[in-house]
């Protein structure tokens, strides 16, 4: 057996080695830390979006798929649409938290371009302040925007997303077809 004055000895006459086992030390102690409850709960939310992902597949009807969303998790939501974009092969990037984002859900990269995203689990009509709400927000980045929601896009709002050239709104028949895997090239930006 080997003794521990030995093994201290070797390690400090060796710096090679006791970088080494440093560096191992290190690496094991990050790869099985506890994780945060922020990081629990996000991991919660993408697993659950995963099998409404599933379960959107197995419902009949548009009603029906529309019902089902209006009443999930919001933030369930959120990782429902950035899975159905990474599932089509677009990076994306999730936010640190949920709240607190200052409206924005998170990014995809579509054709090297940054789109931020912006998405509302309604019931009811969106209102259009926070359209333009969010329209602000992109103008003052500098980028475009896609504003996702479950409830109905009314007169005022889709004016303020025609007078708008950074900002797409997606609800409806264009948000299921999203979910379906239809590519985001084939909707008219």
């Amino acid at each position: 057996m080997i003794s521990a004055p030995y093994v201290a000895a070797l390690l400090m006459g060796n710096p090679v080695l006791l970088a080494a086992l440093l560096a191992v030390i290190i690496y094991l102690l990050w790869r099985f830390r506890r994780q945060t409850a922020s990081e629990c709960r996000h991991q919660r939310y993408r697993a659950t979006a995963e099998r409404v992902y599933i379960r959107l597949g197995e419902l009949n009807g548009d009603g029906q798929r529309m019902a089902y969303l209006r009443k999930i998790n919001p933030y369930v939501f959120e990782e429902l649409l950035l899975l159905a974009l990474e599932r089509q092969g677009y990076p994306v990037q999730r936010n640190a938290s949920y709240s607190g984002d200052g409206g924005l859900d998170g990014k995809v990269h579509i054709n090297g371009e940054c789109w931020l995203i912006q998405a509302k689990r309604y019931s009811r009509s969106i209102t259009p302040a926070h359209v333009r709400d969010f329209e602000a927000v992109l103008m003052c980045m500098g980028l475009r925007g896609l504003f996702i929601h479950t409830g109905r896009t009314g007169q005022k709002s889709r004016a303020v997303s025609r007078g708008s050239q950074q900002l797409m709104i997606i609800s409806g028949h264009r948000l299921l077809a999203l979910l379906a895997g239809k590519p985001f090239e084939d909707f008219s930006l």
